[in-house]
Formats: C-alpha cells, sequence, structure tokens
C-alpha cells in the first residue's frame, strides 16, 4: 500500500512571465512526484512553449478535472484553459494575460472547495496586468479570500530558519500603520499559533515586532501605537496559553529568530517583514496564506518579465513553495 500523496493545483500564473518555465523546471524533478500529486491550472500552448525553450523532454497529458491525472514522473498532467493567444509575447504586460491569471487560480480555488485538491501553489501573477484585465485585487491573498469566503486570514512568509507572518500587506506606510489594531493583532498572533501546531510544533514561540524604532521605548519614539495597537493583543493571547513576546525591536528581532530565539516573527507592515525573507535570497522563500480552508504557497518573487522566455529562471522557490504545501497540507485523504 503506497502512502498517501495529496492533491496539488499548480496555477501558471501570468503566462508571460516565468511561471510556465519554473513550472516545467520543477515539474522535471521526480522528488516533486514522490511527494504529492501535481497538476497545472494554465495553458496548454503557454506550457508547451515552455517545454521548448527549456528544452525540457516531458510528455503533456490533457485533462478535464483533477481526478484524471496520472500523477507519473514524465509526464506533465494539466487542466487547459485555453485563455491565450499563441503569439502572446514573453515579458509584456497584457489584459488577456492578467485575466488569464486570474481565471487559473479562480478554477483551483472551486477545485479547493469542492474538495477535490489538498492545496494550492501559484506562480507568479504581474498585479498591473491584472488591474489591466478588470480585476482589482492587490495579490494572489486577496482574490483567494474573496472566493473562498475567508475571513480572518494573513500572508506568512517562510525561508530557511526564519518565518514571518504579516498584520498589514499591500498598503502603504501610512494605511498601514492606521489600519493595525489590537483585533487585527491578536488574529495574526492566533493564526500563527494554529498553523505552526498543525505543522507540529506544539508550543511555537511567537515574537511580535514594534511598530516605531526600538518598539517605542517606552514612549521615546511615536505616539504609544505599541500600548495601543500590540499589547492588550500579546496580553489576550498569553491568557490563552499562546506562548508569545513582545512588543520587540525590530532591528534586533530578525537576528534573534535566525538564531533560533522564536519560531516566528509577527511584522506589522510589508517592508518590515519581506526584507529579512529576501535578505536570504528569493530562490530560498516561499509565500504561504494561512486562515484558508486550503493551504496556498506561492513563489517569493514575481513575474520577472525582463527573463521571462529566456531559460535562466530559477525553480527552487517553486520546488519549495510546492515542499511547504504537501508539510502543511491535509495528512491524510479527509475527502
Amino acid at each position: 500500500m503506497t502512502s498517501y500523496k495529496p492533491s496539488i493545483a499548480i496555477t501558471m500564473g501570468d503566462p508571460s512571465g516565468v511561471g510556465p518555465e519554473i513550472i516545467v523546471k520543477s515539474l522535471n524533478d521526480k522528488f516533486i512526484y514522490n511527494i504529492c500529486s501535481p497538476f497545472v491550472v494554465g495553458d496548454l500552448k503557454i506550457l508547451k512553449r515552455a517545454l521548448h525553450v527549456t528544452n525540457i523532454d516531458l510528455e503533456v497529458n490533457s485533462i478535464t478535472n483533477p481526478g484524471e491525472a496520472k500523477s507519473q514522473y514524465g509526464t506533465i498532467d494539466i487542466i487547459d484553459l485555453d485563455l491565450v493567444s499563441e503569439d502572446l509575447p514573453w515579458g509584456q504586460v497584457s489584459p488577456e494575460a492578467g485575466n488569464a491569471a486570474f481565471r487559473y487560480l479562480e478554477r483551483a480555488i472551486q477545485y479547493a472547495n469542492e474538495g477535490h485538491i489538498q492545496g494550492i501553489c501559484t506562480a507568479p501573477l504581474n498585479k498591473e496586468a491584472l488591474h489591466k484585465a478588470g480585476h482589482i485585487y492587490p495579490g494572489h491573498t486577496e482574490i483567494l479570500a474573496e472566493l473562498t469566503n475567508t475571513k480572518d486570514f494573513a500572508m506568512m512568509l517562510s525561508a530557511p530558519a526564519l518565518r514571518v507572518i504579516h498584520v498589514t500587506t499591500h498598503i502603504g506606510l501610512f494605511d498601514a500603520i492606521h489600519k493595525i489594531n489590537a483585533e487585527r493583532q491578536y488574529t495574526v498572533i492566533k493564526l500563527a499559533h494554529e498553523t505552526l501546531q498543525k505543522a507540529g510544533i506544539e508550543s511555537p514561540r511567537i515574537a511580535v515586532c514594534g511598530i516605531n524604532p526600538h518598539a517605542g521605548e517606552n514612549g521615546l519614539f511615536g505616539y504609544g501605537e505599541e500600548e495601543e495597537k500590540i499589547v492588550p493583543a500579546i496580553e489576550k493571547a498569553l491568557a490563552e496559553g499562546i506562548n508569545v513576546q513582545g512588543p520587540l525591536p525590530a532591528d534586533t528581532l530578525f537576528f534573534r529568530a535566525r538564531r533560533g530565539d522564536f519560531d516566528i516573527v509577527v511584522a506589522q507592515y510589508h517592508d518590515q517583514g519581506h526584507g529579512p525573507i529576501k535578505v536570504l535570497g528569493l530562490e530560498a522563500g516561499v509565500n504561504i496564506t494561512v486562515g484558508l480552508p486550503t493551504i496556498r504557497t506561492s513563489v517569493d518573487h514575481g513575474t520577472a518579465f525582463d527573463i521571462a522566455g529566456k531559460n535562466i529562471a530559477d525553480e527552487q522557490s517553486l520546488k519549495e513553495a510546492l515542499r511547504m504545501a504537501v508539510e502543511l497540507a491535509p495528512k491524510t485523504n479527509t475527502y
């Protein structure tokens, strides 16, 4: 009897970007098929073009639903939505590609909502193309939340020896500080705790960044944001037995977390959390949306239009995202 392997839908992302290339490179690794049953949601013609560009010799199996996937190394299973023209140019922003990226994700979410798959792994989309197509979302995370009717969710980034979860993400810094409140703070702490428990850490050590330099230094910096927006949430979480500390100065906290003092850091805004992760290397980072009914992971880089179609895109982040999707997915088939 073989061990159960979760079914993971890989969305192609923007078909003009590096997504198709890194997908075929990742699925040219037998290890991926040893840990999961992957299939692509995208455009068949673009997948074949990526195989040609990368000089990879794999069979392609066009399927109509996840249950038809062969899930065998040497064959890429794809659900072909046939949304873009064959001569779609590499590396250019277009409404056609932006709409396709949205529709690929929409179909994968449909499969997740219906219980046909255990995880979604997304190749990058381009926000400008997405908006040009009339899909006005900040990014993948917000689309996933809306289409799964999820209220409480957060972006988590993972790299070797460092995990970061965000209170706010794709909004301006002034708006982020305004939006942060104790309720949202507590929600993110709770999501961090529950996500790492599901991953096998019995009592996750959580550290919360301050908003101001030196975490406000007892009112010396800022206008009491830490006391108003962070401290009540930490006190509530502590009362529930959650292992959390803070607010702590961000300038030293990430060093301490990478050293092993904490299992995850709660960052208050986009650059506070993204910067330390990306310093560790774009090829190693994974973007995870937590709080959804199904696990979703992604590469921690963009569409890289400047190198699309040139066979130089690195697939390591996508392979790590697939591995992380398997790690966080349900361990048995409950469907």
